[in-house]
């Protein structure tokens, strides 16, 4: 059996590599949960809008060469017997996952595809990444992968179709729809509720942040960013992505040297008593549409078109 792991980042490629776990690696460094996307990845036009996305948003280069070689290694799929794709249980790796089983298909590459996911462990009351797995619970992962069936296979491509489209309410229906993808549906809810409440503008997690301001003696934006990290739930966000939307959120928050508290603007917007929305203008945006031009409804359970954008 000759096997072809695609890993959601350079720590997962590393453990392989340390377990000696046989086959080739195709290292998966992307977060496609923010920044326009399009359908076709390995298309210029694509890998332009990664550039421009990573050199406005956090100042970074997209190594596209980089990118383009690893992929390579699906337009010679016939040399593989097997694919194993090692992902997490959040958004942040579902989103990553989607788009590599969509393009596995673009590259009708016709072959048994395994998914390797971390999440619930027995005894364990927290879910937890693939890297924080022990190397016996990380080879009984890989012993019990999961068989990816067609419809699962048609199902991320579905949905990586609608991602890079401009309704993302289509996502709802699939909520609910059982597949081998046991996070997915969490994940699903977790991304609509990435846009800004109808109520006071803030998404589910920019609402969370506040809150840990307001329940915690926080003394920093560093201690901040590890609260945030720990208690994030399905997002997955990295160090940089939280960092950015502390700093958004820092019209909500005083800052002394010893620690960092709510204005009035922070309790204002806990308390739903104005939409900030425009105000904090985190305009970033998620495949094919701008946050801004999307509220997330709790009452309607949708997404909304936020007013100024309404017809």
């Amino acid at each position: 059996m000759q096997t072809l792991h695609i890993t959601n980042g350079d720590v997962m490629t590393e453990r392989l590599l340390e377990l000696s776990i046989p086959g080739d690696i195709l290292t998966w460094n992307e977060m496609l949960c923010e920044g326009q996307t399009m359908e076709q990845l390995d298309s210029e036009a694509h890998i332009n809008k990664r550039k421009v996305f990573f050199s406005e948003v956090y100042g970074l280069e997209f190594e596209d060469d980089k990118f383009q070689n690893d992929i390579d290694k699906l337009n010679h799929a016939n040399q593989y017997t097997e694919v194993i794709l090692w992902f997490e249980y959040d958004l942040f790796c579902h989103i990553n996952l989607m788009a590599a089983i969509s393009l596995l298909r673009q590259k009708h590459v016709n072959l048994p595809i395994y998914l390797v996911c971390s999440g619930r462990i027995e005894g364990e009351d927290s879910l937890k990444g693939l890297g924080e797995l022990s190397q016996n619970q990380l080879l009984s992962h890989l012993k019990n992968k999961t068989t990816l069936k067609k419809s699962d296979l048609e199902l991320a491509e579905t949905l990586w179709g609608i991602y890079c489209g401009k309704d993302h309410n289509l996502f709802k229906p699939f909520i609910l729809k059982k597949s081998s993808f046991q996070y997915l549906n969490s994940c699903l809810k977790a991304h609509l509720e990435r846009f800004p409440s109808s109520v006071n503008g803030l998404s589910v997690l920019e609402n969370n942040i506040l809150q840990l301001i307001k329940d915690h003696d926080i003394k920093s934006r560093h201690h901040l960013l590890g609260y945030v990290l720990n208690y994030q739930g399905y997002y997955g966000y990295g160090d940089l992505q939280i960092e950015r939307l502390i700093e958004n959120l820092s019209i909500f928050f005083e800052e002394t040297k010893d620690n960092i508290t709510l204005n009035r603007k922070g309790h204002e917007a806990l308390l739903g008593q104005h939409n900030f929305a425009l105000e904090l203008n985190n305009n970033i945006d998620f495949g094919g549409v701008n946050r801004l031009e999307y509220q997330f409804s709790k009452t309607e359970n949708k997404l909304i078109k936020t007013p100024i954008n309404a017809n």
